[in-house]
């Protein structure tokens, strides 16, 4: 696989028309684990009981110790959210929960 191959460009819900390109591997792992802890309904989880969550589905390839699984649980939330895949309760903190539109 190319250094090409490995990358995925992602968006951010705070920063409409924005781009990042990060590593494919480590955004699929947390994303997967991301919408496996997350609920399908309001008010959802806040976001640090998904990330405590979600380090149980994480690899210690991808993520030793739970290296980095804030960043990255973060980058995942923005781009689902600019998705519209997951989407934020109406209370604080803030809450995350699968989106059904």
């Amino acid at each position: 696989m190319s250094k090409t191959d490995e990358m995925i460009e992602i968006s951010s819900a705070t920063s409409p028309g924005r781009t990042e390109r990060v590593n494919r591997a480590k955004y699929t792992a947390m994303r997967e684990a991301l919408l496996t802890v997350l609920p399908d309904t309001p008010p959802g989880v806040t976001v640090a009981e998904a990330k405590a969550a979600a380090l149980e589905y994480l690899s210690q390839e991808h993520f030793p110790g739970g290296e980095k699984a804030g960043w990255w649980l973060k980058a995942v939330q923005l781009d689902l959210e600019a998705k519209g895949i997951i989407a934020r309760g109406a209370t604080r903190p803030v809450r995350l929960y699968r989106s059904t539109e």
